[in-house]
């Protein structure tokens, strides 16, 4: 055979990659875009516009250094949801050392909505200050005229300072108690009666995990960790999708809750959340409401499996729902298996939400694809 030089074999490796045309998911498996890179979106959301899927995600460097944001939102695009074209980065970190969102700083879980009413792609995101923790407990927004960007950053803020929730009275305020010393033996208590809460009136309510969601009727919410990532809040947004209203409810005070990520069937809302152990992973929860700003009751772990997989979500922590189009009922959980050690390695985890009477559940399924839903 003719020596060839190495950048030739180089470049063939990369075309043949290239070529590679999914036709079924295989949760936890390298996942390649059409340039034969593994898919860099991590804690991702999707959007269905003009008859294309969109995925927004986290883009993450090798290290554990790729756990801050020294990059951006990475957009890619898809017909079928199995092959997915690199778009580029959508939202760009900055490099002013005045800007919030400066490179270095911690940008989480971005969400993408398109408002009807003013022609425009809204983007949010959890933000954190460079240097600083998770200390700032920020949501941020970015827009743009065009599904892929550029995205124009805004602003970044906590939420509802001064605002009582539409399920939370001036007399429980009054009586809720700052908790002091976080050794304090009726802190689960003073927390679920708004010690948090009340602790952050003034400034905003914190916002760390969080998703958007979409009603029918083109209202659209806010969904987040907040008080010390101890009670949810859900938020319903304004019409033109900027900034939070003053209508919003406190959801599971107490109930240590993250990750959510919600959909809606048969007039009800589920919602699923992971509890709270940092990167790794923990039983899902679901819950479910007649209304987004409504009385959300839980329904437990909705994994199926082996105690180990029901442990765990199958080693994953939820980020979105995915609706599929064309297809009545049919959800896709989808999920991130974090590996901090080398954020750029995380994988993805999409499995079926399956419906046991009437209850969403998730089972592993090592390869499948959209066939399994009906149309």
């Amino acid at each position: 055979m003719k020596h060839l030089p190495q950048a030739f074999f180089c470049f063939c490796s990369v075309f043949i990659m290239a070529q590679t045309n999914y036709t079924k998911f295989e949760p936890g498996q390298l996942w390649l875009d059409n340039n034969g890179v593994h898919i860099n979106a991590h804690g991702g959301g999707f959007l269905f516009h003009d008859g294309t899927y969109y995925w927004f995600g986290e883009h993450k460097i090798s290290g554990k250094l790729g756990n801050k944001a020294m990059v951006g939102v990475h957009a890619y695009s898809s017909k079928d949801l199995y092959n997915w074209k690199d778009e580029g980065i959508a939202l760009s970190m900055s490099n002013d050392p005045k800007s919030k969102l400066i490179k270095g700083c911690i940008l989480e879980r971005p969400k993408v909505i398109y408002n009807k009413k003013i022609k425009k792609f809204v983007m949010w995101f959890h933000h954190e200050l460079k240097d600083q923790g998770y200390s700032a407990a920020l949501t941020g927004v970015a827009v743009s005229d065009n599904v892929t960007g550029p995205y124009i950053y805004q602003d970044s803020f906590r939420l509802h300072g001064g605002i009582l929730p539409l399920n939370f009275t001036k007399q429980q305020f009054d009586k809720a108690e700052i908790i002091e010393n976080d050794s304090d033996p009726n802190k689960k208590q003073k927390v679920i009666d708004g010690a948090y809460f009340k602790r952050d009136f003034e400034t905003g309510q914190m916002s760390r995990d969080m998703t958007l969601f979409v009603d029918e009727d083109g209202t659209a919410y806010h969904i987040t960790a907040s008080e010390e990532n101890q009670t949810l809040l859900i938020s319903k947004l304004s019409d033109d999708y900027l900034s939070v209203t003053d209508d919003y409810i406190r959801a599971f005070p107490g109930g240590r809750n993250e990750a959510p990520a919600v959909f809606k069937k048969d007039d009800k809302y589920y919602m699923f959340t992971s509890g709270l152990t940092g990167w790794k992973p923990n039983p899902a929860k679901l819950s479910v409401s007649d209304s987004m700003l409504g009385n959300w009751k839980s329904l437990g772990n909705p994994c199926i499996g082996t105690d180990e997989e029901k442990a765990v979500t199958f080693w994953s922590q939820s980020t979105y729902v995915l609706p599929v189009e064309g297809r009545n009922n049919s959800f896709i959980f989808i999920a991130d298996r974090w590996r901090p050690e080398n954020a750029i390695d995380g994988r993805y985890i999409w499995l079926p939400i399956q419906f046991e009477n009437n209850i969403p559940v998730l089972k592993w399924v090592s390869s499948w694809g959209l066939s399994v839903f009906k149309n």
